[in-house]
């Protein structure tokens, strides 16, 4: 078996997190660079990533998530934010980037910037939220990977108040919506579910090749 498919059947959903193990900070930048390097549409990236492993704010975090204990055992927990709306700044922001990091002149850029306005700047709002939470999940599956290559344990968690974590961590005024959530950290072997075996649709069912 490649390691590819070595690190994804390692990986599990870890319901108890060992307390005593924290992710070093080496490797926490790593997972963090992986994460940046997410692919996202047309190279946007509308969303914020918040890195919590402040004690108290955990707890906040597990009151809003059904006092589920990953919040507060994991070593970090990685909240994916998504830009709620945006205008043009959004492309502009990037045009910048684009132009600075490989030595393009801004004009240059402006037809690309220009189409990329005119198939997202004037999309409903609720389109627009869609949309930006749709590519912090692309960076959270990203996220999730890189963790298993690391040999670090995550939970992908779906299961919280959202407009509690909105105003726990700020973000409504920042125009940004809590969209998911990962715990990384070490499992625990007391956590049975490490031993279950992955229960996947065989690839009949799931694939189709034309």
């Amino acid at each position: 078996m490649s390691t590819v498919l070595e690190n994804r059947t390692w990986r599990y959903a870890t319901k108890k997190f060992d307390t005593s193990k924290k992710v070093s900070e080496e490797d926490l930048n790593t997972l963090l660079e992986a994460t940046r390097l997410s692919a996202s549409s047309y190279g946007l990236q509308p969303y914020h990533v918040l890195v919590i492993s402040n004690p108290e704010v955990k707890e906040q975090l597990k009151a809003a998530s059904w006092g589920q204990s990953q919040l507060t055992d994991a070593s970090h927990i990685i909240v994916f934010a998504n830009f709620a709306d945006f205008g043009d700044e959004l492309v502009d922001d990037y045009i910048t980037n684009v132009s600075e990091t490989r030595g393009i002149p801004a004009e240059n850029l402006n037809g690309y910037a220009d189409f990329m306005k005119s198939k997202l700047v004037n999309l409903p709002t609720e389109t627009k939220n869609n949309w930006t939470a749709r590519q912090a999940y692309i960076a959270f599956g990203n996220a999730m990977q890189a963790a298993a290559e690391l040999k670090i344990d995550t939970c992908p968690m779906e299961g919280f108040e959202a407009e509690q974590y909105n105003e726990i961590l700020g973000l409504t005024d920042k125009n940004l919506k809590a969209a998911v959530v990962l715990a990384v950290g070490y499992r625990s072997e007391e956590d049975d579910t490490q031993h279950y075996a992955k229960v996947r649709r065989s690839e009949e069912e799931l694939f189709t090749l034309i």
